[in-house]
């Protein structure tokens, strides 16, 4: 995802801070020390594999929850599964689970910018201008300057559809995973957990777990592709396709360039699922989306990531070790 994976504003700037020393002449001269202004990039999924000893598909999951996040990794026992994590974290209100969103949200922003009104609709899993509009309330005039705002400080992330033709079909997402969970389940049931149900959140989570994940997933498989070697010749770029209706929607576009592309290089598909591996149907699906890509031929290699392994040839396989050895 995204050339970035899960920066914070709070992580982006050091407090200024007061040091007293001694000098050899003049005890207790009191110096003003100013900390420079500084980015500290979280933990990638590598790191969490290492730090939580998990397998990579699990840490790939550690990783969409957490962010890379050290402190709410801190409180994540090792050997620990996302069940058993989610189990003890979600209920208890101080955790830093529940509490590093709360901070994210309350970074200074320039009113015009609508930062929370507008990460709020986006965190619902609205992406184009007319439904983020549509969720937050705000005329269309609002929308842009302060999605703009919200793209410089890196806190959501713009795409268009990777193809040999223009698009203005833009899409958004949170660019931070993390907060992308907390928008998701934490902030809209912070009552419940205050009321001691965290039991219900849990319950809500387990039923939008799966159609989260796999959406949440897909700009880190693209940003792990970017990174790995032995991608078809010429691939400078990873995206994915979408059309208005989004008939087709691909996961994976590989080109020689974006966002105007002159050759496609791949096409692939993203499939997350506990236990089912990539198979014929998925293959089917994939040909038949292939087909429809203008600048994509019958030579052009079809690439499948799955969490759960790939029952059909004819495809490049790629899996979660891949992605997470992709970061190391």
């Amino acid at each position: 995802m995204d050339g970035f994976i899960g920066r914070r504003p709070e992580l982006a700037q050091l407090s200024r801070y007061f040091s007293r020393v001694r000098t050899g002449d003049r005890p207790g001269r009191a110096v003003l020390m100013r900390a420079s202004e500084m980015v500290v990039n979280p933990l990638t999924a590598a790191d969490v594999a290492d730090k939580l000893g998990l397998p990579a598909a699990g840490a790939v999951d550690a990783h969409l929850i957490t962010g890379g996040l050290p402190q709410i990794l801190d409180e994540w026992p090792a050997g620990a599964s996302v069940e058993e994590f989610l189990e003890t974290a979600v209920p208890m209100p101080g955790s830093a689970l529940t509490v590093s969103g709360v901070r994210a949200m309350a970074a200074e922003f320039p009113p015009e910018a609508q930062a929370g009104v507008l990460l709020r609709a986006i965190g619902s899993g609205r992406r184009t201008y007319s439904s983020i509009s549509k969720a937050s309330g705000l005329p269309g005039t609002s929308i842009a300057p302060g999605l703009q705002i919200l793209q410089e400080k890196r806190m959501v992330t713009a795409e268009l559809p990777l193809s040999v033709r223009p698009s203005r079909e833009h899409r958004h997402h949170i660019t931070d995973t993390h907060l992308r969970f907390w928008l998701s389940f934490i902030e809209p049931n912070m009552t419940a957990i205050d009321r001691d149900r965290g039991d219900l959140v849990l319950q809500r989570i387990e039923r939008s777990w799966t159609a989260w994940r796999g959406a949440a997933v897909e700009p880190f498989v693209r940003e792990s592709l970017r990174r790995m070697d032995g991608l078809p010749w010429n691939t400078q770029a990873i995206g994915g396709y979408w059309t208005r209706t989004n008939n087709p929607e691909i996961d994976l576009i590989g080109a020689d360039r974006e966002p105007v592309a002159k050759k496609i290089t791949f096409v692939g598909s993203v499939k997350w699922l506990e236990n089912r591996p990539f198979d014929e149907h998925d293959l089917r699906e994939l040909i038949a989306h292939h087909a429809q890509i203008e600048g994509a031929g019958t030579t052009t290699p079809l690439y499948a990531v799955s969490r759960s392994g790939c029952d059909v040839d004819g495809v490049t396989h790629v899996d979660p070790e891949q992605l997470l050895d992709a970061w190391r």
